[in-house]
Formats: C-alpha cells, structure tokens, sequence
C-alpha cells in the first residue's frame, strides 16, 4: 500500500462540478472526506489489501469495495467510467510507470483527471541520505518534477498541474544552503518539497469544457462535418449538414468558434467555405466569426476579419430580405 502522505489532493476538486464517479486506489484515507463533499457521488476503491476496507473510518460510505493490486492486475471498469482517480505515490511501486499512468487513463472520461502524488527525489532529506551513504528507496522509484511531466504527457494527458508539499530542514541544519553552495539549483524551491502533488487531465480545460456540453457521438458528427467544409468535400450538402445540426442541437457560437479553433487545422478557409453555404444562417455565421477573432492568430486575424466584413453584407441582406417580404 502506498505510504500515506497528508491528504491534499482534493484541493484540485475545489469548485469542480460534483463528480458522477470517483475511484481511489489505495489512498482510502480520502473516503470520508469525498463522502462528505459529495454524497450522491458512486465512489470505488481498489487496494491490494482487502483487510485495509474493514477500517472503521470507511464504514458506512456506501462505497464499492475491489481487493486488487492494481499493478499486476488490470482494473476490473468500463472504459471511460469516472470522472476522477485519485491514488498517491501510485507510481513509486510500478516496473513501468508509464504502463501504470495510460492504463488510469483508459479508465477516465473524456473530461477526467487523474489525481496523484510523487516523492521528489531532490528533496534535501533525500541527498542528505546519499552523502551520509544511504539510500532507503531501493524497492521504490523516486522522479524529478521534469521527469514525471514528461512522463503524464507521454500517458496521454495533456494538460499537467502540479503544486508542492514542503518540508524544511530542522532549525540549525544548513542542508539547503550547502546543496546550492555546490551547484544544486532550488527553482521553485524544489529542494525544499518533499512531495508534489498532480492533476493530469486528459483534455485541455477549454477541450474538457467543450466535451462536456454534448454526448461523444454528437461531437463526432460536429467534427466529421467540420473536416468534411474545412477540405471542401462535399462542401454544400456538409454545410448544410452542419447548420441542420446547429439548429437540432441548440449549438451556440462561442461553443462552435472554439471547437473549430480546436479540431480545425485550416481556419481561414474552413470559415471561407462555410461563407459560401449559409443562406439563411447569416447572423449565426457572424456571430461565430465575431467570437472566432478573439482567438484568432496573427497570420488569421486580417482574413478573417475580411470574412467578418462579407458576414456583415449577407446579414443585412438577409435581414433586408427579410422585410420586404
């Protein structure tokens, strides 16, 4: 079991919308707390000892209990099941971190996060060991920030935070200063955390946002439609597509902008090609080149204003239309 460390991680979930499911792995020291932050919550927990679940502390929370050591053994979940995982120090004991961190993965949604810790082997209580000769982490893998992002990045999250857990040398000790004074460098006072503790995302806060608002297969055909006008394939009858899934879905133009700055490569011809097929959706189109400008690159920003412009003439045309008849 991983050797517990204060329980902070669920500083990440402050003014996080309530969680559908939760797994902890081994860290069941969380339990009641999550209980109690969010009791309509399903919560899992997973430990290599099952005798760990009898505690008193985790009776009575109506949590689904699964004795497992979750580094040999796969996860028995569906695939995209929970809205987080929490487990500290999960990857000190595994062979192949890597392996570990992209399994938890497949087990969050598109909008999950997992939620962990690691020891960081630059603390000073770790290189104080080192020169007095001992090393008490043989069975155990100690990382270096830099390291360890790189090693979520490489699990396929894609957006990594990390906040430090400090621990100072005992009044009288100069460690730290003696470290420095021989070339250690202290960034982030990283000489002093003994711990850091990580939120790995596997989407982008803006990308989470917008997997949120729809289902999966909605999105798909958001983003097939997409592709299919930004490649002008099929462009009228894919722009007409797209506009009849606008109106069936209440799509709005912020959510559409920045879905096409997402999952769209060419945005100015994209937005050209959809110009040419939006009889009847003037003012939609423009209010979505209004919210596209303000993400709007460099090498964008004057085409598409020059778009915004043609937007402008086909509203007023539309509108004027519209009055006549």
């Amino acid at each position: 079991m991983a050797e517990a460390i204060r329980p902070e991680l669920l500083q990440f979930l402050q003014g996080e919308v309530p969680p559908a499911r939760v797994l902890v792995i081994e860290s069941l020291s969380y339990l009641p707390r999550l209980r109690q932050m969010y009791p309509e919550a399903a919560l899992f927990a997973v430990a290599a000892d099952g005798s760990a679940f009898l505690d008193p502390a985790c009776a009575n929370l109506s949590v689904v209990f699964t004795e497992l050591n979750y580094i040999e053994e796969a996860l028995p979940f569906a695939h995209e099941s929970f809205d987080y995982i929490i487990a500290d120090l999960a990857l000190e004991q595994a062979g192949n971190p890597q392996d570990i961190a992209a399994g938890f993965s497949l087990f969050l949604k598109q909008t999950g996060s997992l939620l962990t810790s690691f020891r960081n082997i630059r603390h000073w209580s770790v290189l104080k060991d080192l020169m007095e000769g001992h090393y008490y982490h043989v069975v155990s893998r100690l990382f270096a920030r830099c390291e360890f992002e790189n090693l979520l990045y490489a699990s396929f999250y894609k957006s990594v935070r990390i906040i430090p857990q400090t621990r100072f040398a005992d009044d009288g000790d100069d460690v730290v200063e003696r470290l420095m004074a021989v070339g250690f460098e202290n960034g982030r006072d990283d000489l002093n955390t003994e711990f850091w503790l990580v939120r790995a995302d596997r989407s982008m806060p803006e990308m989470s946002l917008l997997k949120s608002l729809y289902t999966k297969g909605d999105r798909a055909e958001l983003s097939r439609l997409l592709h299919r006008i930004e490649y002008a394939v099929g462009e009228e009858t894919a722009a007409r597509d797209f506009w009849a899934l606008y109106r069936t879905l209440g799509l709005f133009p912020d959510y559409v902008a920045q879905f096409v700055q997402e999952a769209v490569y060419h945005h100015v011809p994209f937005y050209r090609v959809l110009l040419r097929h939006s009889e009847g959706f003037a003012s939609e189109l423009l209010a979505i080149l209004t919210a596209a400008q303000e993400d709007a690159g460099e090498a964008d920003r004057e085409a598409l204003n020059l778009l915004h412009q043609e937007a402008v003439l086909l509203a007023e045309r539309e509108i004027g239309d519209g009055g006549a008849q």
